[in-house]
């Protein structure tokens, strides 16, 4: 693939199949489609560039079933995507998302991908033991009960949550709430629209 100058945008379609290359598990892909519907969704709400947040968040963990361990995710991503040319603060989001590359989250769509990514793979848990395994069945409140349950998604970190929407600067219900509200609107392609849904593996 030719090298992209450094100020290009890739086109959805290019990230896709990156995304694609790179990662097999439709567990992955499925959360991968979950955070770029929720960054797409805030870029619109703060008035930002809906596809590069977008994109950045379909590619946040593109490297992840290759590389599963820290530091490789997400550095191993980060090289991969400069090398082709992505812009440099797509590839600092994503860096940042992973607390332990020391990676400062300078940009507020670098805060975004932080406050979503544990979130959307939290909702889809919750989503995922409702009976009809339906997002429309997912509340705020049941999302919420779920947080003090220690034994559920454990693998999923409480504190970056409560952190992501803390440096966000959103009040957390409106966050749970808004998050739940995005991931709906492709709820067909997560699975989540009711009837049988696979579970989903979040990172």
């Amino acid at each position: 693939m030719r090298r992209r100058s450094a100020t290009s945008m890739p086109t959805r379609a290019e990230a896709y199949a990156l995304l694609t290359e790179y990662t097999q598990n439709p567990g992955l892909i499925k959360h991968a489609l979950a955070v770029e519907a929720a960054m797409r969704a805030y870029a619109r709400r703060f008035g930002e560039d809906e596809d590069l947040w977008g994109i950045t968040g379909l590619l946040h963990d593109f490297d992840y079933e290759r590389w599963p361990n820290a530091p490789d995710h997400p550095l191993q991503g980060a090289r991969i995507l400069a090398e082709k040319g992505y812009p440099q603060s797509m590839i600092e989001a994503i860096q940042g998302h992973a607390t332990y590359t020391g990676v400062p989250r300078r940009t507020r769509m670098a805060k975004a991908l932080y406050a979503v990514d544990e979130l959307t793979g939290f909702i889809t848990a919750v989503a995922l033991v409702r009976p009809n395994k339906d997002l429309q069945e997912v509340a705020v409140s049941s999302v919420k009960k779920k947080f003090k349950d220690k034994a559920f998604a454990r693998g999923v970190n409480r504190e970056d949550i409560f952190t992501g929407a803390r440096e966000l600067g959103v009040d957390l219900d409106d966050h749970i709430a808004f998050v739940i509200q995005a991931m709906t609107a492709i709820a067909p392609e997560l699975g989540l629209a009711g009837g049988d849904a696979q579970a989903s593996q979040v990172s």
